[in-house]
C-alpha cells in the first residue's frame, strides 16, 4: 500500500502494480479538473482480506480527514460499489472505467455530488479501450511502467478479477512503442509491460500478434532502451517470439513472474487453469535453457477448496521443480460468486500453517539465489542512492552513493536480509 498526494487532494493505492500506474492517471486528471479536499482510495478485489483492507483503510483516511470528500475506486469499488457506497464514511464511488475519465474528474471537482451520482459504475464488460490516459512513468526515475493491456477473457474459478477488469483488451503496439520512445527520451533506463493478463496482449488486435512481436518490436524500434523487463505472465500462453526474445536479446531481463497458482493436477483443473504442472516445469526448464541466468517469480495459493496434504506438497515440490525464487504466496479466500466459494472449503488453520510452509520454501531458494550470486558481477539498476535491483530483479545495497537511475557495473560481496551487498 502507498498514500501520496498532488497539492490538496491524497491518494491511497491498494493492490497491484497496475492499480498503482492508474493512480498515477488519475493524478494528472485531478489536477487538471482542479479537484480540492479529496482523499481518493484506489482498491483491490483480489482477496476477501483485500477488500476488509479496504475497507478499514477507509475508516482510518475518514477518522484523519473528516473534511475531505472521500472517494472510492478500483477494482473493490468496480465489483462490490454497494459495499462501498453503504460506507457513512464515503462520498462517492466510481468504477474502474470512470476513474480513467476526464469528465468524471471534472464532476468531482464541482461543488455538489449529487445522490444519483454517488455511484458511477458502469458495466465493464461493455469496456473495448484500453489505457485512454498514457502516462509517461511514475515512482522512481529509474524505472517505467507501461500499461499495454487490461482486463482478462478467462475465467479461474477462485478470481473475482475479470468482473473488476472486464474482458482483455490491448493497446496497439505502435502506440507502446511511441510512448516507450518518449520514457527513453526523458532518461528512464528500464520499462517495465503490465497488464491484468500480459500474455494474452495483442487477442483483440487486427492480425491478432504475440506479447512476443511487441517485445521484439519495442526492442527493434527504440534501439536506445537499455532494459526491458516484463511482469506477470501466464507461460502456457507464451509464443515462439517471446521464448526467442528470451534466447537472443540481453536487453530483455532474465527475471519472469509466473502465473502458477498451484503444482497438481486435479488442484489445477478445478482451477479451470490451462496449464498442468508438467506444463509449468518444461517451460521453466526451456526458459533457463535458453537463458541460464534466468530467475523466476510465482503466484502460488495455498489451501485452494478441496485440497489435501498430497496436492499441497505438490505445490511445495514445485517450487524446486521450477526454480522458484520470488514467491507470492496467497492463503485462499473465497470470493462471493466466483465457482471456488462454493465448492468444500479447507479449514482455516490448514490454510495458514500451508502458506507458511510455501513462504519458507521461498525463503530458503532466496537464500540460495542469493549465495550463488557472490563475487558475480551485475549491472545494476540504481533506485535510490545506495539500493538498486540487477537484472534478475534482485536487490542490491551499496556502502556509499551511486546516480540514481543510471546503470552501473558491481562486484557482489556479500548478502543479507534477502538483499545483496555490493561494492
Amino acid at each position: 500500500m502507498s498514500e501520496q498526494r498532488i497539492g490538496a487532494p491524497k491518494f491511497t493505492t491498494l493492490g497491484c502494480r497496475l492499480n498503482a500506474y492508474e493512480t498515477e492517471a488519475m493524478k494528472e486528471l485531478a489536477g487538471q479538473a482542479g479537484l480540492g479536499n479529496a482523499v481518493i482510495v484506489n482498491t483491490c478485489a483480489v482477496t476477501s482480506e483485500a477488500v476488509r483492507k479496504a475497507r478499514q483503510e477507509i475508516r482510518r483516511l475518514r477518522r484523519e480527514n473528516p473534511e475531505a470528500r472521500l472517494i472510492v475506486t478500483g477494482c473493490a469499488a468496480q465489483t462490490e460499489p454497494e459495499t462501498f457506497a453503504a460506507m457513512p464514511e464515503v462520498d462517492a464511488v466510481i468504477g474502474n472505467t470512470e476513474k480513467m475519465s476526464p469528465a468524471t474528474w471534472g464532476r468531482l471537482a464541482g461543488d455538489f455530488i449529487g445522490e444519483t451520482e454517488r455511484v458511477l459504475v458502469d458495466d465493464i464488460m461493455s469496456v473495448r479501450e484500453t489505457a485512454g490516459h498514457l502516462i509517461d512513468g511514475f515512482g522512481s526515475r529509474s524505472r517505467a511502467y507501461v500499461q499495454v493491456q487490461n482486463g482478462c477473457d478467462h475465467r479461474c474459478t477462485f478470481c473475482i478479477i475479470p468482473f473488476g477488469r472486464g474482458n482483455s483488451r490491448s493497446v496497439p503496439a505502435g502506440v507502446v512503442v511511441e510512448q516507450i520512445k518518449r520514457l527513453v527520451g526523458a532518461g528512464y533506463n528500464e520499462v517495465v509491460l503490465t497488464g491484468v493478463d500480459l500474455t494474452s496482449w495483442g487477442a483483440d488486435l487486427p492480425a491478432t500478434p504475440k506479447l512476443g512481436d511487441l517485445v521484439m518490436r519495442i526492442l527493434r524500434l527504440v534501439p536506445d532502451l537499455p532494459r526491458l523487463r516484463i511482469s506477470s505472465i501466464d507461460s502456457i500462453e507464451v509464443d515462439e517470439n517471446l521464448m526467442q526474445a528470451i534466447a537472443t536479446e540481453p536487453r530483455l531481463m532474465p527475471h519472469l513472474h509466473l502465473s502458477l497458482q498451484h503444482g497438481d493436477d486435479l488442484i489445477l483443473k478445478r482451477m479451470k487453469r490451462r496449464h498442468l504442472r508438467e506444463d509449468a516445469i518444461r517451460f521453466a526448464e526451456e526458459a533457463r535453457r535458453l537463458r541460464p541466468e534466468m530467475t523466476f517469480g510465482a503466484d502460488i495459493i495455498a489451501g485452494f477448496p478441496t485440497e489435501t496434504e498430497a496436492h499441497f506438497e505438490n505445490s511445495l515440490r514445485l517450487v524446486e521443480d521450477c526454480h522458484l525464487t520470488w514467491l507470492h504466496v496467497f492463503p485462499y479466500s473465497p470470493r462471493p460468486g466466483t465457482p471456488a466459494a462454493r465448492m468444500p472449503q479447507v479449514n482455516g488453520r490448514s490454510i495458514k500453517d500451508r502458506a507458511a510452509r510455501l513462504r519458507a520454501a521461498g525463503e530458503a531458494r532466496v537464500a540460495a539465489h542469493l549465495a550463488a550470486q557472490h563475487g558475480r558481477e551485475h549491472a545494476v539498476l540504481m533506485e535510490a542512492p545506495r539500493m538498486g535491483r540487477t537484472e534478475q530483479f534482485t536487490e542490491v545495497v551499496f556502502d556509499s552513493d551511486r546516480p540514481e537511475g543510471q546503470i552501473v557495473r558491481a562486484r557482489v560481496t556479500g548478502w543479507q536480509g534477502g538483499q545483496l551487498t555490493a561494492a
